[in-house]
């Protein structure tokens, strides 16, 4: 019996379970599930270790981000070797994206290992993408970095990363729309209320005024997200005149 199949011997019939599942996701053999269970638990859980650190997935998430990063920066400078810094670092945080990484989680299905006394429809969307980064940074602990870029060349370089289609995707409507707005020297104002309505969960409305006449209006769960609701109307009612500028 070899050493992963001694460990895999000993799990619990959930650990057992866990590790079939995970290892799937993975394509290779996890050595240290812990380091995985750790990747999948939010802070609400409240679990520390022996010396009283908080046993959740925020400092992996930490870790993992870090090393996606430097993994798809070592990619672009390799597969584009004319390309200058400002354009390697645009592309960059296009792949890296919080909407992609959340896409990317979703994908893998990665909620589902997630324990929490939240309920998931109340964490937010970002938990996709954050616990695929954590998922990462515990790869690096328990495999290794060589290991760990091949994960991420499967799962998101390979399937996910073509360059043609990177340059003409918008990153941030907003920034697109205030940007438009100063070369064409017009005024714009992004007003933001709260608005909660008759739901349980906290919304923001956003209205958009572009030389003092309003726009378009947005409204979700967080600030950031009505104001790229609202800049995204903004950017399809004048698309002719953003794009020909």
């Amino acid at each position: 019996m070899n050493f992963i199949s001694k460990i895999v011997h000993s799990f619990s019939e959930e650990d057992q379970q866990f590790y079939n599942e995970l290892k799937k996701i993975l394509n290779f053999s996890p050595r240290n599930i812990s380091k995985y269970r750790k990747a999948f638990t939010h802070r609400s859980i409240q679990l520390v270790d022996v010396e009283g650190n908080p046993m959740n997935y925020e400092r992996l998430e930490f870790l993992g981000d870090s090393i996606l990063g430097s993994v798809i920066a070592a990619y672009l400078y390799k597969k584009v070797p004319t390309a200058s810094e400002g354009y390697l670092t645009q592309m960059r945080s296009k792949i890296v994206s919080r909407e992609h990484l959340n896409e990317l989680g979703k994908e893998l299905n990665l909620i589902r290992f997630v324990k929490s006394n939240i309920d998931q429809t109340n964490i937010g969307d970002n938990i996709h993408g954050n616990i695929f980064e954590a998922l990462i940074g515990a790869i690096y602990l328990d495999k290794g970095y060589n290991i760990c870029e091949r994960f991420i060349y499967r799962n998101v370089i390979i399937p996910h990363v073509d360059i043609e289609k990177l340059e003409g995707k918008i990153t941030s409507y907003k920034g697109l729309i205030i940007e438009w707005c100063q070369k064409q020297k017009k005024k714009y104002k992004f007003e933001t209320y709260e608005d909660t309505g008759n739901e349980l969960i906290k919304h923001f409305s956003v209205k958009v005024s572009i030389d003092g006449v309003q726009v378009a209006k947005g409204r979700a769960t967080s600030k950031k997200k009505a104001e790229e609701l609202a800049a995204k109307r903004v950017y399809f009612a004048f698309q002719k005149q953003i794009t020909t500028n």
